[in-house]
């Protein structure tokens, strides 16, 4: 179950964090791990590490922010595996502040980034999945796309964009055998979350209904569902992993 055997996956943003638990499980599931980022060390260590342990993983670098860079490094992948099954648009960055006090180049970068690197995946994972009538494309959003949040209105946009893009993108490919979802994480333990002060995460756990934060694996193992055969039935849709936060 849940078996990725001669599946080969794409993971953008994979160097850390969300990006990183989700290249690791899915080389335990026996797929073929592209992972996927703008830092050439962490990326090379990442896929030695992958492949020390069982795994068979390579990486490449890329600005997905470019859409070219985007679209030749997917036909780099398909030139080398002769496929590209599964997509996990996971990259992002934040550029935090008020609405009043953000300049132009921090909205623009985090929306080339979040949404318009989704945006350009999946155009350019489009034709080799249609092809093979068999694809997975999985957005890694946040509930704050969903809920909104003080001094994050780019953040908060792009991810909610990310929902929009999902629903349209899987409406457009279903016939296809493609399917297109979208996975909110609440706050989990990362690079983003580690600078937050002590009172702000104790502030954070008392609205999280089972008192913790995620892992990276809480939200990994959503994505190994999601990219295998059981779930091909399931598309358009978003996943919130918060550990009940929405709903308290």
């Amino acid at each position: 179950m849940f078996d990725l055997k001669n599946k080969v996956a794409v993971v953008t943003g994979a160097s850390r964090g969300i990006g990183k638990s989700i290249a690791e499980t899915f080389a335990k599931a026996d797929a073929t791990v592209i992972c996927v980022s703008r830092s050439e060390a962490p990326l090379q260590k990442l896929a030695n590490d992958l492949n020390a342990t069982g795994g068979n993983a390579s990486y490449r670098t890329c600005d997905i922010s470019d859409g070219d860079s985007f679209a030749t490094m997917i036909k780099s992948v398909v030139g080398e595996f002769g496929q590209c099954d599964i997509l996990i648009n996971n990259a992002g960055v934040t550029q935090d502040t008020l609405l009043m006090r953000m300049s132009d180049d921090q909205w623009s970068q985090v929306m080339d980034i979040n949404l318009k690197g989704a945006f350009h995946g999946c155009k350019s994972v489009m034709r080799p999945m249609m092809k093979k009538r068999w694809g997975r494309i999985i957005n890694i959003s946040s509930i704050v796309g969903i809920t909104g949040n003080a001094g994050q209105a780019n953040y908060a946009a792009s991810k909610a964009g990310l929902i929009g893009l999902t629903k349209s993108v899987a409406k457009e490919v279903a016939s296809r055998g493609i399917t297109v979802n979208c996975i909110a994480p609440g706050f989990i333990k990362s690079d983003m979350t580690d600078i937050l002060s002590d009172q702000v995460k104790e502030e954070l756990l008392v609205r999280i209904p089972v008192g913790r934060m995620g892992e990276g694996d809480d939200i990994a193992h959503a994505a190994l569902f999601l990219a295998s055969n059981e779930a091909s039935f399931i598309t358009g849709q978003t996943i919130v992993i918060d550990g009940g936060q929405i709903i308290s």
